[in-house]
């Protein structure tokens, strides 16, 4: 079912793209989520009934840019609250996720990882993932690095 909405959200931004009398992608960044002048936080394509919403890759910085947490499972709360803030701009929460791309520096701490995200997602239909180690994010404080794409109903 979420391959063929993903189809239909497709085939839907590539005709309103063709008509151009709409642009049915909306840039936004949170005021909420530290963001880096320059770079969108989320991107949202209008697929009709539905939005699809690409998130930038959230990391573990608060508001002003403060890291919060030492560990893994400190930093993936933040992270996820990050995402949480930037969904809740257009009428969703982490149970719209539909798609996660995870950065970790350290394989063996997913399932720290794990423990927090299933209080964010969806765990009757989980999301699609891709989970990589990396030797270093930006910062070497920082653990963990995951990019988000939801699907948003239109109210």
């Amino acid at each position: 079912m979420k391959k063929i909405l993903i189809l239909a959200c497709t085939a839907t931004f590539l005709f309103l793209f063709s008509q151009k009398t709409v642009s049915p992608v909306e840039y936004k960044s949170s005021p909420k989520v530290f963001s880096i002048k320059g770079l969108s936080q989320s991107v949202s394509i209008d697929c009709g009934s539905s939005r699809m919403i690409v998130l930038s890759g959230q990391v573990p910085l608060d508001a002003e840019g403060n890291l919060v947490g030492k560990t893994t499972e400190e930093q993936t709360h933040q992270v996820f609250k990050n995402i949480e803030n930037i969904l809740k701009e257009y009428g969703g929460t982490g149970k719209d996720i539909i798609k996660l791309g995870i950065f970790t520096t350290d394989i063996t701490k997913t399932p720290d990882f794990r423990k927090v995200r299933d209080n964010y997602v969806n765990l009757q239909n989980p999301p699609v993932s891709t989970l990589v180690e990396v030797s270093r994010l930006f910062r070497e404080d920082v653990l963990i690095e995951v990019e988000a794409t939801a699907v948003v109903k239109n109210k």
